[in-house]
């Protein structure tokens, strides 16, 4: 039975209309060429989803599409997308799942009761993007509504696509192995918090902006107290896991702007921009809690508690440089250390110059 007049044809339909016209213009050269130009013009990968996802929705007739692949962490997220509030997000990330895992297309009329993925959501169609005969993600296309028979693609049409797909995707593969290794670059290899290097690039940068604007940036040290002696009683690998949930801690403590990195052995740093000493010592004292209310190793059959010792430095409080801000914040957590340790003390201005 056609559609009601006014009423869109579902996914099926309207892929089984275009099927012809579809096939004609997948098998022109121009078509391969303008998208595997623009695909090479950026190093971006959400460029490179945001190209593919346009291209799909056109293509294949959809409101709602999205491009899925292996982010920086290792995580199936979406690089690009249009249409996907509702839900349609989630669907499209188990889908794609599902296609890098087999390798293989993906078609439902109904993912709902679908019995290889269920999710919220009708109709869906997904390809995989295959790079140096590796499936590096998934062009997934959805609709909200169900489809009265599987949407297709049809074997002719199917590999065109794929044919037209595959540039982009080696293109998308270069895009994320760069992420990837600019990430390992700046990130400690133990906590995966950003490393020492990075947090002083991101630092000098932060302290200029701050100069120019005249608005506040402040720098938190925090250093584990008694941490040695995990090592000393426990072993380095304890000590290890050790660190690793004190960086947890840490990176929850702050705030989604805040820059949080290991500055060295037990040692962290939060870079918190557009912060007085007031609003970093607040977010100090969270992190002070938090880390004194955890209990650490547990899943080594230990329950050991730790403190922390934190120094709160603001420009241009207490420093005109990031070099200042560091010697200030530096400074503060070794008096709070004197003091008797688990504290937060916000620097002088002495302690720019210790």
């Amino acid at each position: 039975m056609p559609p009601s007049p006014g009423v869109r044809p579902d996914l099926a339909t309207r892929l089984r209309q275009s099927q012809r016209a579809l096939k004609s213009r997948l098998g022109k050269p121009d078509t391969h060429l303008a998208v595997l130009r623009a695909a090479h013009e950026t190093l971006d990968p959400e460029k490179i989803g945001d190209l593919l996802v346009d291209r799909a929705l056109d293509w294949l007739q959809a409101s709602s599409c999205a491009v899925v692949a292996a982010g920086v962490d290792g995580q199936i997220v979406p690089v690009g997308g249009r249409g996907l509030a509702g839900g349609l997000s989630g669907a499209a990330v188990d889908v794609a799942r599902w296609v890098l895992r087999t390798g293989r297309e993906f078609a439902t009329a109904d993912l709902r009761r679908d019995t290889r993925v269920t999710g919220a959501c009708g109709a869906v169609v997904a390809v995989p993007l295959r790079s140096r005969s590796r499936t590096i993600g998934a062009v997934v296309v959805l609709d909200r509504a169900a489809s009265s028979v599987e949407p297709k693609l049809g074997s002719g049409v199917a590999v065109l696509l794929m044919a037209v797909l595959e540039g982009p995707a080696v293109a998308l593969d270069n895009a994320l192995r760069v992420q990837r290794a600019e990430a390992l670059s700046v990130t400690d290899d133990l906590t995966q918090l950003y490393n020492s290097r990075y947090m002083n690039q991101v630092l000098r940068r932060e302290a200029k902006r701050a100069s120019r604007s005249g608005r506040p940036l402040s720098l938190l040290f925090v250093d584990l107290d008694g941490f040695k002696a995990i090592n000393d009683t426990h072993g380095h690998l304890s000590g290890s896991s050790a660190l690793v949930e004190a960086a947890r801690v840490i990176r929850r403590s702050g705030r989604e702007t805040d820059v949080v990195a290991r500055f060295g052995g037990d040692e962290f740093a939060l870079i918190l921009p557009e912060t007085g000493s007031e609003g970093a010592a607040g977010v100090g004292d969270r992190v002070r809690e938090r880390i004194a209310a955890h209990t650490f190793l547990q899943s080594e059959g230990l329950e050991i508690r730790l403190t922390v010792s934190v120094g709160v430095a603001t420009l241009p409080d207490v420093a005109g440089s990031a070099e200042e801000l560091v010697h200030a914040a530096d400074a503060a957590m070794y008096r709070v250390k004197a003091a008797g340790k688990n504290g937060v003390i916000v620097a002088r201005g002495e302690d720019a110059a210790d």
